[in-house]
Formats: C-alpha cells, sequence, structure tokens
C-alpha cells in the first residue's frame, strides 16, 4: 500500500504475476481521505479477509513506526503487522511502445474457450501456458494439454503491423477473467520480451512469459473428414452430463457414440459395470456420412460445449481413433475445439 497526496496504490505480486490499482482521491465512489503520505506491506491474505468482514462501508487505517496497522470500521479494530515497504519488489519494466487495445468482452470470451485445454502438468511447461499470436492484424489463440485443443481466432482493429508470438501461463490469464467487469469496454496490451501488460481502467496486470517454443498445433487439426453431424451444443451438453453420471464412477469415464447415417442415428452410450449403463437417441439437425463408433472423455467434451454457449456446433469425424473437432455451424473458420478419442477394448 502505497499512500500519496493524491491517491492509494494497491500492489500485489507473486512468481507469475503482479498487480497494481490506483484509487484516485478524485473518485466520489471511493471516499478517499488521506491524512498523511506513507506506504506499507500487509500480509494480503489476513487484509483482504479483514476488509470482507468489516460492519460499515468505511474504514480508517493508521500505520505507526513499527509498521503495525490499525484498522478500523464502525465498533471493530483490527492490529496486524506489517513490513517495510522498500523491502517489497518493483513492478516489472514493460520496454515496448507498441499498444494493442481488445474489447474486454471479446478477450474474457477468449480466454475461457481456449484456458479448458491447458495441462495441468508441470512435466510439460509450455503447454501450461495460451499460445498467442498477432500478425496480420488478428489474434491467435490456442491451448493444448496434448489430449484436446482450443482455437480461436479473432480480428484486432488498429493492429495490422503488430506482430507478436508468446504464450502466457493459463494460470495468469484465467485470473485476468476474473478482473474483467461489463464495464472495461477496452483493454489495453503491451508486450516485451518477457512480460505482458493488461491494463483495465486504474488497474495494471503484470504477467510473465513462458520461454520455449509452442508446439505447431495447426497439423493436429483435421482438414478433412468422413463424418459430420450438426447439433446443438446445449441439447448435447445436456445428454453427455446425464451420460457421465454413471461414467463418472467407472476406472475409465468413457463414453460412446454410435453414428449410422443409413438410419439416420445417434446413440450415445456408456457402460460402467461397477455401477451400471446408459444409453440415449440424440437429437440432431443434419448427419452426413458413413457408419461410425468412437469413444471419449466426457469431462473434456463437456467443456468444449460449455465454449460455444447456444450456438448450433458441427463435429466432424474422422477414424474411431483419430482427432474429431467442434466448430460452430455458422463460423467455423475462427473457433475450434479439438478432442482425442479413448481406446477401448
Amino acid at each position: 500500500m502505497d499512500l500519496s497526496k493524491d491517491a492509494l496504490t494497491l500492489t500485489g505480486s507473486n512468481s507469475d504475476i503482479s498487480i497494481e490499482t490506483i484509487i484516485s482521491i478524485a473518485d466520489d465512489n471511493a471516499a478517499l481521505q488521506i491524512e498523511q503520505e506513507g506506504a506499507v506491506v500487509l500480509p494480503a491474505r489476513f487484509f483482504s479477509e479483514i476488509v470482507k468482514k468489516l460492519p460499515e462501508q468505511t474504514m480508517t487505517i493508521e500505520i505507526n513506526e513499527r509498521f503495525q496497522a490499525t484498522i478500523t470500521s464502525g465498533s471493530a479494530e483490527f492490529t496486524i503487522n506489517g513490513l517495510n515497504a522498500e523491502e517489497y519488489p518493483h513492478l516489472p519494466e514493460i520496454d515496448s511502445k507498441d499498444q494493442l487495445t481488445v474489447p474486454g468482452d471479446i478477450l474474457k470470451q477468449v480466454i475461457s474457450q481456449t484456458v479448458i485445454a491447458v495441462s495441468n502438468q508441470e512435466s510439460r511447461p509450455i503447454l501450461t501456458g495460451i499460445h498467442l499470436v498477432i500478425k496480420n492484424g488478428e489474434l491467435l489463440a490456442v491451448a493444448t494439454d496434448s489430449h484436446r485443443l482450443s482455437q480461436r481466432i479473432i480480428k484486432l482493429s488498429g493492429a495490422d503491423d503488430a506482430v507478436y508470438d508468446v504464450i502466457i501461463p493459463g494460470k495468469s490469464l484465467s485470473e485476468l477473467s476474473k478482473m474483467i467487469s461489463d464495464s472495461d469496454e477496452n483493454i489495453e496490451i503491451q508486450i516485451s520480451e518477457n512480460q505482458a501488460l493488461f491494463i483495465l481502467g486504474n488497474t495494471s496486470f503484470y504477467t510473465r512469459l513462458l520461454e520455449g517454443k509452442y508446439p505447431d498445433t495447426e497439423r493436429l487439426i483435421p482438414k478433412v473428414s468422413e463424418i459430420t453431424v450438426d447439433f446443438n451444443a446445449v441439447e448435447l451438453l445436456q445428454s453427455i452430463e446425464r451420460a457421465s453420471l454413471l461414467s463418472h464412477e467407472g476406472r475409465n469415464n468413457v463414453v460412446k457414440l454410435a453414428i449410422n447415417p443409413s438410419a439416420q442415428s445417434v446413440v450415445l452410450s456408456g457402460n460402467t459395470p461397477e455401477v451400471g449403463n446408459v444409453e440415449e437417441e440424440l437429437h440432431f439437425k443434419n448427419l452426413e456420412g458413413s457408419e461410425l463408433e468412437i469413444s471419449f472423455n466426457p469431462d473434456y467434451m463437456k467443456d468444449a460445449l460449455r465454449s460455444f454457449g447456444q450456438s448450433e456446433i458441427t463435429i466432424a469425424f474422422t477414424q474411431p481413433l483419430r482427432p474429431f473437432t467442434i466448430v460452430p455451424t455458422e463460423d467455423k473458420d475462427n473457433f475450434v475445439q479439438l478432442i482425442t478419442p479413448v481406446r477401448t477394448f
């Protein structure tokens, strides 16, 4: 906490991200009154929990010469031990003159649609991030954990000359997404050699970049298909959720899709010997191609389907053990989810 004559600056940091937000004395909603300038470091968890539980809308903070903070609100008074702010690490420096602007709602959507495929395994650190490529006035975001892949492309206004190729930790972008509100119309982005900065109003969000080269994911996405089926994303999601009620109790957590174009039939089933089985004939909009039986992890499918919202989708299959793709029926080129099937015996 750094208090100047006209603002309170709050800074938090860990090994991956740093966040700075400024509360101005000119902000009527903050009702900030400054008696004396100064700075202190307070334990984030305790300070946050105390503020949440205070009985009044306003509070008073006083810091003594031993860096102890006394927090008063109504009849409640807390005293917590702080540290000398001079020992707190400085914020990263972003040495970049270029700046991109992305609508807040679009950036939040891109993050939510791709972060689901980020790996949680630190054995391949590069896959714990989202690969962002900016060129030709477009932003391509892609993530994969080697079992599934999410890719989204959006147009950027005023960024025809910008060229970037970076990998940002998925956990960092998940935290950023939580901070983006409906009032954040535009978010400014600056990128340096090892840091990215996102500016949301009075808040600056810094994140480190992952080092290394991201795998060539374009070759993983099939260009042709043998079978295509059109579904409503919500209806299919509800069916998968029903089937997974039993599959989650089994050792493999697998469901099977049986497609029969000649009979115009698509059947979802799951067999969990420990519990029982389930079978449901699915409602679809269009079906073309040859017969196919394919098994997959229902959790991967549910994550993918949720990213499409209320959209109509097209699922394209090639072979029982080859990855299949899910795309919005009306915008097939700019958004794709890919899932690798499961081999069953």
